[in-house]
Order: C-alpha cells, then sequence, then structure tokens
C-alpha cells in the first residue's frame, strides 16, 4: 500500500472524484494494543482531458492507529452513498470525513467540523491502493 505523507495530502485528494462515490466495505480491525480501519470507496479517478469519461474505481483506504471514529446513520440517510470525502492533518493525526460540511467560500475545516461529522475517523497513518476487481 501507498503511505500518504501530511504534505502529499492536498495531491492525494485531488486524485480521484469521491463525490457521489459509494462505501463498498468498513472493517474495524483490533491489532495489539490500537485500532486500524479499512475503507473501500468507489470513486472516480480525476479526469485528465474534458473528452474522457473516467471509470469507476475502487480505492481501499486503511488508517493505522486509529484514534477517535464515528459511523452514525440516521434516518432518511442513504445507506452506502458518500457524498464527499475530505482530508486533514492535525496535530500528527490525519482526519478523514466521509459526508461533506457546507462550509463558506475560503473557509478550512477544523478539527471540529471533522468531530461534528457523523461520518469520519482520525488515525497516526493513513495507506491508500486501488483494489482490482476479481475476474
Amino acid at each position: 500500500m501507498n503511505r500518504v505523507q501530511s504534505s502529499e495530502l492536498a495531491a492525494f485528494s485531488r486524485k480521484f472524484r469521491f463525490a457521489g462515490g459509494r462505501l463498498r466495505r468498513l472493517r474495524l480491525k483490533t491489532q495489539g494494543d490500537g485500532i486500524s480501519l479499512e475503507v473501500v470507496l468507489a470513486a472516480r479517478p480525476a479526469m485528465a482531458n474534458l473528452g474522457a469519461q473516467a471509470k469507476p474505481i475502487r480505492i481501499r483506504l486503511r488508517m493505522v492507529g486509529l484514534e477517535e471514529y464515528r459511523f452514525q446513520k440516521r434516518l432518511g440517510m442513504p445507506a452506502g452513498r458518500v457524498t464527499d470525502v475530505r482530508f486533514g492533518y492535525y496535530n500528527g493525526v490525519f482526519f478523514v470525513n466521509f459526508d461533506a460540511w457546507g462550509l463558506p467560500p475560503g473557509e478550512s475545516p477544523g478539527i471540529h467540523d471533522y468531530r461534528a461529522s457523523e461520518v469520519y475517523a482520525a488515525g497516526r497513518d493513513l495507506y491508500w491502493e486501488e483494489v482490482k476487481k476479481a475476474v
């Protein structure tokens, strides 16, 4: 798996179009004294040119050293649908939010915005890979 460095986070988030994707798998694992999170998302790669139609791909995100998380489904929310995915890095911890929030233009999210989300996780290390579909 590819490790995401904090300095690469902005470039990584532009690499894929997560909005409108689907949450395919969510798995929490206990490992020794810590917890890890593995998420498989259906998303689209960013378009290279305007005429190309991007085919959906699956991306596995693994967060190691989970510090906090919340996965809550409310009535009326579509199951498995991802509004958008946002990434942040604060105080040595990666934050991933799987439901978009409405921020005014030019405002950047803070830790409190991630913690107010109904679907988020925070951990020390973040890894990713593209998952090949079994034929």
